[in-house]
C-alpha cells in the first residue's frame, strides 16, 4: 500500500522517498549475481557464445528480474523508475566502454617508444632492422599544417556564421547554409583530389619554374576546406543560443550593430565557440588522405610547409602500420598516442582560456 505523505518543512519528497518500502541494496545485488550466473550458465554450458553475449544476457535478465522483485515490494509504478534507471545506467557504461577500451589500448602499446628519441628524430635513414628512429618530423609537419589550416578555417567560419545569424536574409543566406551543411560531409580524400587538381598541379607550377610541387600548405588547404563547414555549423548555433534581450539592450544604449556583435554577442558565445573549433581541429589532425595526396609524406625534417614534402602524425601512423619492420608496430602506436595527447593538450588548453572571459560566465 502507498503512503504518500504531506511533505515535511525542509524535506523536498521524491519518488525515492514518498513511498514507505524500498528495495534492499543487498536483495538488488543478489538479483545481479543470479541473472549473470543464470546467463553464464546457458551461454557457456550450452557452448552457444563468449563472455559478450553472457554480459548482454546477464543485463536482459537482470532488468526483467528487477522489475518482478521490485514491483513485489515496492508497486509497479516505483519498479518501473528503478528499471528505466537501471538501463539508463547500462546504456552510459556501454557508451563508455569503447572510449575507455580505445584509451586503454592506445596508452598499453603506447608507451614502448616514450622516449627521447622518439621524440628528438625523425625517420630518416632508418631501416627495417634499426629499432631506433622517430616521429619528430611529423610532429612538425601536424602543427604547422593544422596551425596554418586553423589561422585560414577559423576567421572565415565565424564570418560566415556571423553572417548567417545577424545580416543573412532571403535566398542567398539559405543557398549558404545549405552547401555548408553539404560541405559538412564531403569526404576528406574529395578535398584532397580538389586541392591537388587546383592547387599542386595548377597554381604551385606558377612558383616553381613549371613543375608541380608538393607542400605542407598544400595539406593545410585541404584540411581547411575539412574544417571550415564545422566551424561555421557549431559558430552558428552558439550564436543563436545567445538571448535576444542582450543585444536589445545595446541597441537601446546606443551600440551599433558591429561592435554588439563584436563585445556582446561573440564573447558570450566563446566557450560554445571554442568547443566548435577545436572539434575542427581534431577532424584535421586526423586526416590521412589529404596528406598523402597533397603532401607526400617525407622521412626527413622539413621546417618549411611551403616547400617541399612534409610528414604529419596521421600519416606517420598510416605508414608505420603497413611497415614490414617488426619496430613499426611501435612506432605507430606511440604516434597516435601522441596524436591524441596533442590534440587533448590543446583543447584543455583551449578551454581555460575561453573560461577566463568574463560575459561567458
Amino acid at each position: 500500500m502507498s503512503i504518500i505523505e504531506r511533505e515535511a518543512p525542509g524535506v523536498v519528497m521524491t519518488p525515492d522517498n514518498i513511498r514507505s518500502k524500498k528495495l534492499p541494496v543487498l536483495t538488488n545485488v543478489l538479483v545481479a549475481v543470479v541473472s549473470f550466473a543464470v546467463a553464464a550458465a546457458l551461454v557457456l554450458g550450452l557452448d552457444i557464445g563468449n563472455w559478450v553475449l553472457v554480459v548482454f544476457l546477464g543485463a536482459v535478465f537482470y532488468l526483467v528480474a528487477l522489475y518482478f522483485v521490485a514491483s513485489s515490494v515496492e508497486g509497479s509504478r516505483a519498479a518501473t523508475n528503478r528499471t528505466m534507471k537501471s538501463l539508463i545506467y547500462a546504456a552510459c557504461v556501454l557508451a563508455i566502454l569503447p572510449l575507455a577500451s580505445v584509451v586503454w589500448t592506445l596508452v598499453s602499446k603506447g608507451v614502448n617508444r616514450l622516449d627521447g628519441d622518439f621524440f628528438g628524430t625523425s625517420m630518416n635513414n632508418i631501416g627495417a632492422r634499426d629499432p631506433l628512429g622517430g616521429a619528430y618530423h611529423a610532429i612538425i609537419g601536424t602543427l604547422e599544417q593544422v596551425g596554418i589550416a586553423t589561422l585560414m578555417a577559423v576567421p572565415l567560419g565565424v564570418l560566415g556564421a556571423i553572417y548567417l545569424v545577424e545580416y543573412g536574409r532571403g535566398k542567398f543566406a539559405g543557398t549558404v547554409r545549405f552547401f555548408v551543411d553539404v560541405m559538412t560531409g564531403i569526404p576528406s580524400i574529395v578535398a584532397g583530389l580538389f586541392i591537388l587538381s587546383f592547387w599542386v598541379l595548377i597554381v604551385s607550377p606558377w612558383f616553381n619554374n613549371g613543375q608541380p610541387r608538393f607542400s605542407g600548405f598544400a595539406a593545410s588547404l585541404a584540411l581547411a576546406v575539412l574544417m571550415l563547414p564545422t566551424v561555421v555549423r557549431s559558430t552558428e548555433e552558439m550564436l543563436r543560443l545567445v538571448p535576444g534581450p542582450l543585444r536589445e539592450g545595446s541597441y537601446a544604449l546606443g551600440v551599433p550593430q558591429w561592435k554588439t556583435i563584436l563585445k556582446v554577442v561573440l564573447p558570450t558565445a566563446l566557450p560554445g565557440i571554442v568547443t566548435g573549433v577545436m572539434l575542427a581541429v581534431a577532424r584535421a589532425a586526423g586526416e590521412t588522405a589529404p596528406v598523402l595526396l597533397v603532401a607526400g609524406g617525407a622521412a626527413a625534417i622539413n621546417f618549411d610547409p611551403f616547400a617541399g614534402n612534409q610528414q604529419s602524425l596521421s600519416l606517420f601512423v598510416y605508414q608505420q602500420a603497413g611497415d614490414a619492420s617488426k619496430f613499426a608496430p611501435d612506432r605507430a602506436w606511440t604516434a597516435a598516442l601522441t596524436l591524441v595527447v596533442l590534440v587533448l593538450v590543446l583543447t584543455v588548453t583551449a578551454k581555460l582560456l575561453a573560461r577566463r572571459n568574463k560575459l561567458s560566465r
